[in-house]
C-alpha cells in the first residue's frame, strides 16, 4: 500500500511538473455560475473536429511561452458565426504561434449568445479583467494585453475594443474592479457591423435575434462606436471574402482614422474567409511577418538582435 501511495504521489508530481512546463492553465470565467443564462441546455461538444458548439459555460485557456517571455498577452476570440467556435485553427494554434514570439496566448471560450446579445461581451470583459487580476502570477504586463478575433470572434473583439469600461472600484468582486480595455486589437476578416446591408447574416441573427431594434443594431455596429480612446488595431482580410464583406473592415478602419487611432489594414487579393492559421493560402507567411513587425512597433515583441 505504501508503494502504491508513493507511486501515485510521484505520478501526480510528474504530471504537475509537465503541466507547469507547458505553462497551460484552464480557468472558468464564472466558477460560481454566471448571473445570466444564454438558454442553451444541449451538451457542449466538438463538431467536425474543429468547432465547439452548445457553449453555455465560459472559460479561458492560458498558454504561456516557455522561453523568451515578453510579458505581453493576447486574448483570442475564435469565430463561428456566434453559433459555434473554431477554437483550433482560430484559437489554440494561434496561441502556439504567439508563444513562439514570447507572447502568452489566451483562448476565450465565450458563451454563445443564442439571442442574448450582451452575453459574449460580458464574457470578454470578464476574461481581460481576470488576466489583469492574475498578471503578476502569470508574468504578464497588465498594460500589454491585446484582444484578437476571427470572423464573428472579430466582432466580439471589436465590441470589447469599443464598449470597454474602467472597472467598478466599489465592486465586492475584486476581479470586477479591473479595467476591461484591451491595449491592442487584432482583427482577422472580422464581422464589424450589424447593419443588414453590411453584416454577416448568421452572426447578426445569432447575436441580436430575429427582429432587433434599431438601437440594438446600432449599439453592436462597432464602426459607429469608435471613440478617441479606442485601442490601436490591425486588420487582416481577403478581398474575395464571400462570407463577410470587406467593407466591414474598411469602415472600421476609416472610423479609427477619423478618431486618430493608429490602425493598419491589410487586404490580400485572394484567400476567401476563415483561413486562420491554415497554410493553404499563399500569404500565410506574409501576414505573420507583418503582425510580428506590428507587435515590435507596439513593444509586444522584442526586436531581433
Amino acid at each position: 500500500m505504501k508503494y502504491v501511495i508513493i507511486t501515485s504521489i510521484l505520478f501526480l508530481s510528474v504530471c504537475s511538473s509537465y503541466l507547469m512546463a507547458q505553462k497551460q492553465i484552464v480557468l472558468p470565467l464564472w466558477p460560481n455560475g454566471a448571473k445570466e443564462s444564454n438558454g442553451i441546455i444541449a451538451p457542449e461538444k466538438v463538431e467536425n473536429k474543429h468547432r465547439i458548439v452548445n457553449i453555455s459555460e465560459a472559460a479561458i485557456t492560458i498558454q504561456r511561452p516557455t522561453t523568451k517571455a515578453t510579458g505581453a498577452a493576447v486574448i483570442i476570440c475564435p469565430g463561428g458565426g456566434y453559433v459555434g467556435e473554431a477554437a483550433f485553427h482560430e484559437g489554440y494554434q494561434f496561441a502556439d504561434w504567439l508563444n513562439e514570439l514570447g507572447i502568452a496566448g489566451i483562448v476565450l471560450k465565450y458563451r454563445l449568445p443564442n439571442g442574448h446579445s450582451d452575453i459574449p461581451l460580458i464574457d470578454a470583459k470578464r476574461a481581460i479583467r481576470l488576466v489583469r487580476a492574475h498578471a503578476a502570477e502569470w508574468n504578464i504586463d497588465p498594460q500589454k494585453i491585446a484582444i484578437a478575433g476571427f470572423s464573428a470572434g472579430g466582432h466580439l473583439a471589436s465590441t470589447l475594443g469599443t464598449h470597454f469600461d474602467s472597472g467598478d472600484t466599489q465592486s465586492p468582486d475584486a476581479i470586477e474592479r479591473f479595467s476591461s480595455r484591451p491595449d491592442l486589437m487584432l482583427l482577422f476578416y472580422p464581422v464589424i457591423s450589424m447593419k443588414k446591408e453590411l453584416t454577416h447574416a448568421g452572426s447578426r441573427l445569432n447575436l441580436l435575434g430575429q427582429n432587433p431594434t434599431s438601437q440594438l443594431e446600432r449599439l453592436y455596429s462597432n464602426e459607429l462606436q469608435v471613440k478617441s480612446n479606442t485601442p490601436p488595431a490591425i486588420l487582416f482580410l481577403s478581398d474575395d471574402d464571400g462570407a463577410v464583406p470587406p467593407a466591414n473592415s474598411i469602415q472600421f478602419y476609416n472610423a479609427l482614422k477619423e478618431n486618430k487611432i493608429p490602425a493598419s489594414l491589410v487586404i490580400f487579393p485572394t484567400g476567401g474567409h476563415g483561413w486562420g492559421m491554415r497554410t493553404n493560402v499563399s500569404f500565410w507567411k506574409i501576414w505573420r511577418e507583418m503582425l510580428t513587425d506590428w507587435f515590435m512597433k507596439n513593444q509586444f515583441v522584442k526586436p531581433q538582435k
